[in-house]
């Protein structure tokens, strides 16, 4: 919660946005309630939080009643995914697609809400461990370890990957399709733009991608959530779009991760929280509009910077700047 963790679903709030109450410890030791009519301030500011503000002890989320999820997984033609991608955002509970780079087809994901008592239809146990275990993971990290070692063979390798995908249609209760295992390591950076610029934003990231010295072995993933008001919130304000850049762990990233993070912030771009970015205070101060009511409440709840931190400082600039 406190770095803006969202899934996808154009309208679905990220985490923070289920929250209906809180209650943390401040830096002297105060335990504080907040709720929208409860220091309603410190609520809007402590959803996303980033863990400068106080130590959350409790969370009341909003919940409803378990639900089953009907999913359709599978390989289209990138172009006519970009082409219909506003309009399948809209009309689908949760959607979303992984483009991999130097292959034609993305692996479109489109999951749709039934009720609890739905008949489910999962996956069986050989076809979970065949596409799961042995494709995604498996077979996958293979590639990616054979890249790092031979790069040159990266595009090739993205070709077969993107030509290998299956399709897959199955139900099952909610959490069983949302969460999946993800056993081969990368490095990320993430940013929420303006749904309305996603498609140019991702124009300009496959010509990006077309140029770098050092190639990609990892897919992009491109998800949407709804405008919330938290106030650190990515979403803040504006229907978004995310864009997720990956590398395989100890391949080149800082010219790609740079060249996406100029591209994002063309279209004022905002990055997660939680993943690799190189901006600054002055440079987020532009893109939320309560920043500085942020930073005074900090200053108020915590103004010795007891939760201050290197990264924070960075981010957010010292307690007493």
């Amino acid at each position: 919660m406190s770095t803006g963790t969202h899934g996808t679903g154009a309208r679905f709030g990220g985490l923070a946005t289920q929250i209906a109450a809180l209650e943390l410890i401040t830096a002297d030791g105060t335990p504080v309630r907040c709720a929208p009519d409860e220091n309603p301030e410190l609520f809007a500011a402590a959803r996303v939080g980033l863990g400068a503000l106080g130590v959350l002890t409790t969370v009341t989320l909003r919940c409803e009643p378990a639900f089953v999820l009907a999913a359709r997984e599978r390989p289209e033609p990138l172009d006519d995914v970009l082409a219909g991608f506003h309009e399948r955002a809209e009309k689908t509970d949760h959607f979303e697609f992984y483009w991999f780079p130097y292959g034609r087809n993305a692996l479109v994901k489109s999951n749709t809400r039934l009720p609890g008592d739905t008949t489910t239809r999962p996956l069986s146990a050989l076809r979970r461990f065949v596409d799961y275990t042995v494709m995604e993971n498996a077979a996958f990290g293979t590639l990616c370890r054979l890249g790092r070692a031979v790069p040159r063979l990266v595009p090739a390798l993205g070709s077969v990957a993107s030509a290998a995908l299956s399709a897959r249609e199955y139900s099952d209760v909610s959490h069983r399709v949302f969460a999946t295992h993800r056993a081969v390591r990368f490095v990320e950076s993430e940013y929420a733009v303006p749904r309305e610029a996603v498609l140019d934003v991702l124009a300009e990231l496959r010509t990006l991608v077309s140029r770098l010295r050092h190639p990609v072995a990892f897919p992009v993933e491109v998800r949407v959530a709804a405008a919330d008001d938290v106030w650190l919130s990515t979403a803040h304000g504006r229907d978004s779009a995310y864009i997720a850049v990956h590398q395989y762990v100890g391949m080149p990233y800082r010219e790609y991760f740079t060249g996406f993070a100029r591209i994002a912030a063309s279209v004022g771009g905002r990055p997660h929280w939680g993943k690799m970015h190189d901006l600054d205070a002055a440079a987020l101060r532009a893109l939320y509009p309560r920043f500085d009511d942020f930073r005074r409440l900090r200053a108020e709840v915590d103004p010795g910077g007891v939760f201050g931190n290197p990264y924070l400082d960075r981010v957010l600039g010292p307690v007493d700047g």
